[in-house]
């Protein structure tokens, strides 16, 4: 099991756009929809306008979780369960109609692009990484974070994103798939903010799916005053726990 302090957070969906709008949905969560983007006022025009809709809705909430004191050097997890994969599929078709592939939208549509964007276009000069891990995709961002915290790391940004899947890939979602966005300061444990924890152990049966996909209902978790929040995935059966 692992500890630690979320002492600041941010999120973007559709119709989501400010702390309160998130608070209020936590008593009574529905699945955003719509069809806006972040306004992302905080990278240049120049650079903005290479960033696709998902893009900027992870930078946006990364972005709001600055704080102009850390120099460009906190650790950054940024963490999704498939990345910008319709733009990957756009580039399956091209390759299907023996058409040559874009350089740039290749290289934007790898799964650390959006880290790289970020880093760009803020002056990152500090640890950064992306990564997948299917519904435990959160979970295991957490226990990355929690490692670079026990590494020395005074504090640690998640960000999660997610995007709707192609059609092609409809026989394969277990979960709802809305547009959201999502970023966590953490901490040790000792710090103020909200202390919770992490345990994880063997699971026998995968969990039910939900109303929620499973990262934005870590969101709402935090969000709300529930005690516990379970996910059995792959064989492994996680809990979060709120301590105060």
């Amino acid at each position: 099991m692992i500890e630690f302090s979320v002492v600041d957070w941010s999120a973007w969906a559709p119709g989501l756009t400010t702390k309160s709008d998130w608070q209020a949905w936590a008593q009574a969560p529905t699945l955003p929809s719509g069809a806006d983007t972040p306004a992302l006022s905080e990278v240049p025009a120049m650079q903005r306008r290479r960033i696709e809709r998902l893009g900027r809705m992870a930078i946006q909430a990364a972005c709001w979780c600055e704080q102009p004191d850390d120099g460009g050097q906190v650790p950054l997890v940024f963490a999704s369960r498939h990345g910008d994969v319709a733009r990957s599929m756009e580039l399956l078709d091209t390759l299907g109609a023996d058409n040559s592939m874009s350089p740039t939208a290749f290289g934007l549509s790898v799964h650390n692009a959006v880290a790289a964007l970020y880093s760009i276009a803020r002056g990152h000069h500090g640890n950064y990484l992306a990564l997948a891990a299917g519904r435990a995709t959160v979970e295991a961002a957490c226990v990355e974070a929690f490692g670079l915290l026990a590494d020395g790391a005074p504090e640690v940004r998640v960000i999660v994103y997610e995007s709707p899947l192609p059609p092609v890939y409809a026989d394969f979602a277990d979960e709802p798939d809305p547009y959201y966005a999502w970023c966590w300061r953490l901490a040790a444990a000792d710090r103020p903010g909200t202390r919770l924890s992490l345990g994880w152990g063997a699971a026998t049966a995968d969990s039910a799916a939900r109303s929620l996909p499973h990262g934005l209902d870590v969101l709402r978790f935090l969000l709300s005053d529930d005690a516990t929040l379970a996910l059995a995935s792959d064989g492994q059966q996680w809990t979060w726990q709120r301590h105060g």
